[in-house]
């Protein structure tokens, strides 16, 4: 196979480009990057032709040895997938592998987790860890370790921290859709999980022990908290967070926050300081948080 018509490097002056017709070596030559005239692609004729021919054929077999060579070389030209990169030609780049993305600041970050879905990041506090063997996958952070549930049999933890879409409501208000789903948080946390088991025994009774408007990540949301006593241990605290996502359509992010009650649970403070340091992936030096100004809209 023959290459296309083009300027590559010139065999007898490597450093000029000269006209390949599609079957010979023409007389045109230019120096590297020089814009001039392309060629007719009509090939050389007679004895021209028959040099050039010739000379392509040389170059053809100078090709072959070098790529031998090249093959035979340290594997410190292979890609580890056993494919050598050959040398690049002018006029027909090396096709090399798509290069892997550099993670963003905010994923190698070790003091703070990434919900790339509704673009926040939220700070990891000292008690709290990345999820390990959660069934759950909008679980962003749990307290470090487990303990025996009080009521069926299970393991359970004294604290998470879940980030969701809200996608099941036209409703756009955050105090509404707050409202609407901290009922449902504290029953998934504290009364039945998706399994059907009742870690805690089920819910006695709840009261509502703090509710309003906050900033998150500089939207304008709105939070509600409960305290929800159980048939069994200690109870605990459940918060639902709504606020404008500032990615994609915007859809309300809710952030649900699960803290067993007691000396064993998390301190409550901690949910006020992870909401004030939830931040955008695209600004993180924007913020929010419980106590701090609600801009408008």
């Amino acid at each position: 196979m023959t290459p296309p018509p083009g300027w590559y490097r010139d065999p007898q002056a490597p450093h000029l480009e000269r006209w390949w017709d599609g079957s010979a070596w023409t007389d045109h030559r230019r120096a590297p990057g020089d814009t001039v005239v392309t060629p007719q692609a009509a090939g050389a004729s007679g004895r021209a032709r028959a040099v050039a021919v010739t000379t392509a054929a040389a170059v053809l077999v100078a090709a072959v040895v070098i790529g031998a060579v090249v093959l035979g070389q340290d594997s410190a030209d292979d890609d580890g997938t056993g494919t050598v990169t050959a040398p690049a030609t002018s006029g027909a780049p090396p096709t090399t592998g798509a290069p892997s993305p550099s993670p963003s600041p905010a994923e190698s970050d070790p003091t703070v987790v990434v919900d790339e879905l509704n673009g926040i990041t939220l700070p990891l506090l000292d008690g709290w860890v990345r999820p390990e063997h959660v069934a759950r996958d909008d679980v962003m952070m749990t307290t470090d370790g487990t303990y025996d549930c009080p009521g069926d049999e299970g393991v359970c933890r004294s604290g998470l921290v879940i980030s969701r879409t809200v996608t099941s409501t036209d409703e756009r208000s955050p105090r509404a859709l707050a409202e609407e789903d901290i009922e449902d948080a504290a029953d998934t946390a504290y009364d039945r999980d998706a399994a059907g088991t009742r870690p805690y025994g089920g819910i006695e009774s709840h009261r509502v022990v703090k509710s309003g408007p906050v900033a998150v990540a500089g939207r304008a949301g709105y939070f509600v908290r409960w305290r929800v006593t159980t048939a069994e241990g200690p109870g605990g605290y459940v918060q639902s967070t709504v606020f404008p996502s500032r990615v994609g359509t915007e859809s309300p992010v809710c952030v649900r926050f699960v803290f067993d009650a007691g000396a064993d649970g998390p301190p409550l403070a901690d949910m006020d300081r992870i909401t004030s340091g939830i931040r955008s992936v695209d600004d993180p030096d924007g913020g929010g948080g419980v106590g701090s100004s609600v801009a408008p809209g």
